[in-house]
């Protein structure tokens, strides 16, 4: 991501320009600049000096900052030190510590998942176990910061963890040397059963591109024919993570996406090489309203280019370019210098006008209907801007990247929403109970193995219910009749993240998944339309 250091004198010329003349800047001149910043001067000092309590100047700049940016647009925002450290480490996709995923049940630290190659994971820790003393102090009602300050650390420096473990009667001990732990952005990738592969981005970071790509040769290597490409939920993150990824599947001198900002040395334009190792691989991709920015970027790409087929809900609709400017105090600001278009000219950022809830909860509230879109017939009616993809269909801008299949989920009944929060909880107290019985039993089985064989009993729902009565859950027989399947699918993915990690988990949860279901069942016509025999 572009970066550039600057002075806060320089934030406070464009924080007093904007709070003063309320609208986007312009180029003025530099008297102007300095007499509003003499403005933003006085209110300053005379607040610091007359203000009936005392007051911090550096919370009333900071506040100013976020209101001058939060006037421009939803995604010009100012970040704090703090803020920026944990931005940054998410999206350079490692940091230091012991590798592990938890979940704080009843005050008891549970192990969810152990990251395969982790210090953990070479110790012997395992998932289910419950972690009750680090470095001989009580781990007991520990808060999820309290976890993190205590097991993260400098790579090399030790961490003793005490385990409580199904199966055994007393405590047991392990010394974890810490060490790098990557952040995986690829949360799952494997092949199905006929030559499907199947792949989930949870994010798009400094490493994305090259996770997707092992993963892909991977696959490729066991009999990959096809492929769908999750993005669900994927926010977005750098850029040209999702330029490399769409080159992988496009051809020499089709255009990726490209960029337009007030200044022209903001413009970009981004063109496939011809070097992409997948350009005949039949795709289609899968996005969700939670889909946006760079997940957007592939999408558009692929759509435009009729190289594979879009399939589930209308994406999120955010096609503003942020640029990073560092500041002297450690904190930073993003600020929109560009919008980004697809290959056929579509501007995919939606309106942003009203309250930033409203902007965000707007990409959650629409009214689509599942169906056949691959003509796009379905917006025939809209007054959002008409474009043509390769092949003459007719797509839209303006509003996210709507697919060519719609495939909506029906949301969860109240009884089956209430016991969703329960399922972790009860997940880990049959592990607690069984675990040691299924590792034995599944030792030599892969994740797939374990989907095809173990079943989530009746007596294992009754169990269940029980349980959610404990928690105050009332049973309702006739919403219970609707979700079952889903309940079983999910209690299903929690025992398999244990014993199988995420693949265990996506492939219990697709089981049950009508866009993946619908995915699947389109790669002739995906394949037709992309010309690929």
């Amino acid at each position: 991501m572009f970066k550039q250091k600057i002075s806060l004198a320089s934030v406070f010329v464009l924080l007093l320009f904007s709070i003063l003349m309320g609208t986007q800047i312009r180029a003025i001149s530099e008297d102007n600049i300095y007499e509003q910043f003499n403005k933003f001067k006085d209110v300053l000092n005379y607040t610091q000096k007359y203000y009936v309590d005392d007051v911090k100047v550096s919370d009333l700049v900071t506040s100013a900052v976020e209101g001058m940016l939060k006037s421009l647009d939803p995604h010009s925002v100012y970040i704090s030190p703090k803020q920026l450290e944990k931005v940054q480490e998410d999206f350079k996709g490692s940091f230091e510590g012991i590798g592990i995923e938890f979940r704080i049940i009843n005050d008891t630290i549970n192990v969810a998942n152990v990251i395969y190659g982790g210090p953990s994971e070479k110790a012997g820790l395992l998932s289910g176990d419950k972690i009750v003393a680090i470095d001989d102090e009580s781990a007991v009602k520990f808060e999820n910061s309290d976890v993190q300050k205590r097991l993260r650390g400098e790579k090399g420096t030790e961490v003793v963890v005490g385990i409580i473990r199904s199966g055994l009667t007393e405590p047991i001990a392990f010394t974890i040397i810490r060490d790098k732990i990557p952040l995986y952005s690829v949360t799952a990738s494997f092949l199905m059963d006929d030559g499907t592969g199947y792949m989930a981005i949870n994010r798009f970071s400094s490493t994305t591109y090259e996770e997707f790509l092992t993963g892909l040769r991977d696959m490729k290597t066991k009999g990959m024919k096809k492929l769908v490409l999750d993005l669900r939920g994927n926010p977005g993150g750098y850029l040209e993570q999702s330029f490399r990824m769409a080159n992988e599947f496009l051809n020499r001198g089709e255009k990726i996406v490209y960029t337009k900002g007030r200044r022209t040395d903001f413009d970009e334009n981004f063109v496939a090489t011809g070097s992409g190792e997948f350009q005949d691989l039949p795709l289609i991709i899968m996005l969700s309203n939670g889909s946006a920015s760079a997940s957007e970027i592939v999408a558009g790409a692929v759509q435009d280019h009729d190289r594979g087929l879009i399939v589930g809900e209308t994406s999120f609709g955010k096609g503003l370019v942020q640029r990073q400017f560092e500041l002297a105090d450690g904190s930073a600001f993003r600020l929109t210098t560009a919008r980004y278009y697809t290959p056929s000219g579509r501007m995919i950022q939606r309106a942003y006008d009203g309250s930033d809830e409203d902007y965000y909860r707007g990409a959650y509230l629409r009214d689509e209907s599942s169906g056949e879109n691959i003509d796009h017939s379905e917006e025939a009616d809209s007054t959002r801007p008409k474009y043509s993809t390769d092949a003459g269909r007719t797509v839209y801008g303006g509003g996210g990247i709507t697919p060519d299949y719609i495939v909506t989920y029906e949301n969860l009944k109240p009884y089956a929403a209430h016991m969703r929060i329960h399922i972790f909880e009860f997940g880990a107290s049959y592990i607690s109970k069984h675990g040691a019985a299924l590792r034995a039993k599944y030792e030599n089985s892969d994740a797939a193995q374990f989907i095809r064989d173990f079943d989530v009993t009746d007596a294992m729902m009754k169990d269940f219910i029980a349980f959610g009565e404990s928690k105050d859950v009332k049973f309702n027989a006739e919403e219970y009749e609707v979700d079952n399947q889903w309940m079983r699918a999910s209690l299903k993915a929690q025992i398999g993240r244990t014993l199988f990690g995420n693949e265990g988990q996506f492939r219990a949860m697709l089981a049950v998944d009508p866009q993946f279901e619908k995915a699947i069942s389109l790669f002739p016509e995906a394949k037709k339309i992309a010309g690929l025999h």
